[in-house]
């Protein structure tokens, strides 16, 4: 799919850290096989400026797909039969206060979600995390559910906080600085493992992005 676009919430709005933020996305897709078909990242800050240029793309006739955190847990009659017919534009629709209707030229595949939050990726990863920060880190201090999408998100970053409080070299978890890094050091193969959503996501893309 030549041209592609990927609208991705995240890099807030100084410049060195959407650059940031798009290194990260391209390296985490090229280490999960996305090399020779990877689309374009487009770091777009916010969750909704993720949505309005996803839909403003649309309109000009271009190829996009959105990815964005989901916030809150996914009700479970949004992810059932096969994962590409799940519905995160239904999720959107009630999580965004109704705001966020599905654009008529966008099918369910176009959609992605981080369930919770892009830091949901890290865990699946724990040892990608405990080198990247290094001596101090505490690896037990993360959260421990089995299912890392069922955590939500101020758990997650009071546990990211206790599990580096003792780092000496990077310090204590800080999105800004860390976040886009740890994303190029994790393994898209665990995340798939431990995420459906992330799943589906690298599925329905590399379908979408071979078969035009």
């Amino acid at each position: 799919m030549v041209g592609a676009k990927l609208y991705v919430e995240g890099g807030g709005d100084a410049k060195e850290l959407r650059t940031a933020c798009r290194k990260g996305f391209a390296t985490f897709l090229k280490k999960a096989g996305f090399q020779g078909i990877l689309p374009g990242v487009v770091a777009c800050g916010s969750r909704e400026n993720a949505y309005d240029s996803f839909c403003t793309a649309l309109r000009k006739g271009q190829r996009a797909f959105l990815l964005v955190d989901s916030e809150n847990p996914v009700a479970f009659r949004c992810q059932q039969g096969e994962m590409k017919n799940w519905m995160p534009w239904k999720h959107l629709r009630s999580s965004a206060g109704g705001a966020w209707k599905k654009p008529v030229e966008a099918s369910e595949g176009m959609c992605h979600l981080m369930v919770q939050c892009m830091e949901t990726w890290f865990l699946a990863d724990g040892a990608a995390m405990a080198s990247f920060f290094g001596q101090g880190f505490n690896e037990k201090a993360l959260p421990q559910r089995k299912n890392i999408e069922e955590i939500p998100k101020k758990d997650l970053y009071s546990g990211f906080a206790r599990a580096s409080a003792g780092c000496k070299t990077k310090g204590p978890y800080d999105k800004g600085k860390h976040s886009f890094a740890l994303l190029c050091s994790i393994d898209p193969a665990k995340v798939v493992e431990a995420s459906l959503w992330a799943r589906r996501f690298l599925a329905c893309l590399e379908e979408m992005l071979k078969n035009g």
